[in-house]
């Protein structure tokens, strides 16, 4: 992978290469977004259970080793890890925006303390990180990471998590539109198929953010996973 050059869309497919961005490590954050219980569940059904089956592979196979690398090489360097997990306030879930209330698969009724809302364990908060919860995709809308962000001194922003195509994009925007510099790690995250991730990350490349390997990214805060 060359993250310079790959997952261009219509609109930068003859772009010019961009330059290395200048990351000091002070500056920078990782955000892991909404990896809980509820989304390493095994569907109920065998039907489901075969639909799902290449994300579950992803997840075990690539996203979650992937991004506790990442959680491991911040912390050793003393860069700040935070964490965002979907949940509602209140048990009947009242609270929740309207995006999670639709119905269907989006309609998720987590209370705060379930145990399908909780962080998955492989990826669990160290004590005294950061966890924001949030009641709609974005992690920035209705959450007071932004002010978190700003007087923690952060310019860049590292995206990992799920999904793709949903809290990682709304996510992401929401970063752009606030002026941060946003990096998605592409093999630390993961939508309902891989061709929705695919799509997702052209997307969001070079418009919203820089998409790239967690090698990359390792090579350009020079830490080592």
């Amino acid at each position: 992978m060359n993250w310079k050059t790959d997952y261009r869309s219509f609109y930068y497919a003859d772009a010019p290469e961009p330059d290395d961005p200048v990351l000091e490590r002070h500056e920078t954050a990782l955000l892991c977004i909404d990896v809980q219980n509820y989304g390493l569940a095994l569907p109920a059904t065998p039907p489901e259970r075969a639909r799902w089956a290449p994300f579950h592979e992803r997840m075990r196979a690539t996203v979650l080793p992937t991004l506790r690398g990442l959680q491991q090489a911040f912390r050793g360097a003393e860069m700040d890890v935070l964490h965002a997990r979907i949940s509602c306030l209140l048990e009947d879930g009242r609270d929740r925006s309207l995006s999670q209330k639709m119905p269907g698969w989006n309609n998720l009724l987590m209370p705060l303390d379930s145990e399908a809302s909780q962080i998955a364990p492989e990826v669990a908060p160290d004590p005294g990180e950061i966890v924001v919860t949030k009641t709609t995709d974005s992690a920035l809308t209705g959450t007071n990471l932004r002010l978190v962000l700003h007087n923690l001194g952060v310019r860049n922003v590292v995206v990992t998590g799920i999904y793709t195509d949903q809290c990682i994009s709304s996510t992401v925007r929401s970063l752009a539109d606030e002026s941060f510099n946003v990096l998605l790690v592409e093999d630390a995250c993961a939508a309902g198929t891989d061709e929705l991730h695919r799509h997702e990350l052209e997307v969001l490349n070079m418009i919203y953010c820089h998409v790239l390997s967690s090698g990359e990214l390792a090579d350009l805060l020079g830490l080592h996973l």
